[in-house]
């Protein structure tokens, strides 16, 4: 008669790698296919201010930014400290600024172009006049749907 060994308790088996490969490169094309790259890189300062009542803009892709601010400090020798007006990665007078809503326009599909928002990113020390200059701009393309990006927090906070 043949004599059969038990098994011992306790061992495992050993797990399968197979299928690893698979699962990493499917994790690497959907960070692929959901990660957004950053338009652009910020050339001047901008500390927003708070306000009390805000609204979160939900569609990201019908938004056009400006940005108001000093320039950086590695800009500051070339541009000086005044407030400058930063369209996509670049600085711009207040003139430039309708051709550059108009650009924008132009690349976003027809259907949603009547729905455009341009947001002002401005710092809460730039000039009132070089925005009220900037939304004059807006007004002769057409912009009407602007939108002030800020914090939320005590709108008093700003006076210091």
């Amino acid at each position: 008669m043949a004599k059969f060994a038990k098994k011992k308790d306790g061992d495992l088996p050993a797990v399968s790698t197979a299928s690893l490969p698979d699962i990493v490169f499917m994790l690497l094309f959907f960070f692929m296919t959901v990660t957004t790259m950053k338009d652009s890189t910020l050339l001047v300062e901008n500390t927003l201010p708070n306000a009390s009542e805000i609204k979160k803009l939900e569609k990201k892709d019908r938004i056009i930014f400006i940005y108001v601010g000093t320039p950086s400090e590695e800009y500051q020798a070339v541009y000086g400290t005044e407030a400058k007006i930063q369209l996509n990665d670049k600085f711009a007078n207040v003139s430039e600024v309708g051709s550059y809503i108009l650009a924008e326009r132009a690349k976003k599909p027809q259907e949603v172009q009547n729905f455009l928002t341009t947001a002002l990113k401005v710092d809460k020390n730039a000039n009132m006049g070089l925005i009220s200059d900037i939304k004059q701009e807006l007004r002769k393309v057409n912009a009407l749907k602007v939108n002030y990006t800020t914090y939320q927090g005590n709108a008093f906070n700003n006076l210091q």
